[in-house]
């Protein structure tokens, strides 16, 4: 069993394969899970137990815009929601958090505005029960950690 699976929204399949991480992934062992079928099937293993934490990374502003008010349409709103309701703990790293923002993107830095509605959403979802907004990946492997750590302590 894969110590990690990622669900994948289409285009984060996209960026994968074009960056050529989809193999390196697969020969890590990961199961990666696509966005392909209608009802979202790979969601139905949170209600086995087979997860304890979710990650959701980047959280683009129209994924988080569909968490906020509980539209379950793609994959990985899907697994948000149904993380939720089996009370599985989530770490959101949001895109548009911050008033300004530098981004990488192909070639350069580009500088991107969020717009009001889109920091709103971020901060709405960060006050949902077990889950974690974080603004940065700094913020995301301190989560991370922290998640471990109660894991560890729970186990002990």
């Amino acid at each position: 069993m894969s110590a990690v699976d990622l669900f994948l929204s289409k285009a984060v399949e996209e960026v994968l394969h074009m960056y050529g991480y989809d193999k390196t992934l697969r020969d890590a062992g990961i199961r990666m899970f696509k966005d392909t079928t209608a009802s979202a099937v790979p969601v139905g293993q949170f209600y086995l137990g087979e997860y304890h934490t979710l990650i959701v990374a980047p959280a683009t502003s129209n994924t988080v815009a569909k968490c906020v008010v509980g539209i379950s349409d793609t994959l990985v709103t899907n697994v948000f929601a149904q993380a939720g309701k089996c009370k599985i703990p989530c770490i959101v790293f949001a895109c548009d958090t911050e008033p300004v923002v530098l981004t990488p993107a192909p070639g350069q830095m580009v500088t991107v505005y969020p717009r009001k509605i889109d920091l709103d959403s971020a901060e709405r979802l960060g006050e949902f029960e077990d889950t974690t907004l974080v603004r940065g990946m700094d913020e995301l492997n301190e989560a991370i950690q922290s998640r471990i750590a109660c894991l560890n302590t729970s186990s002990s």
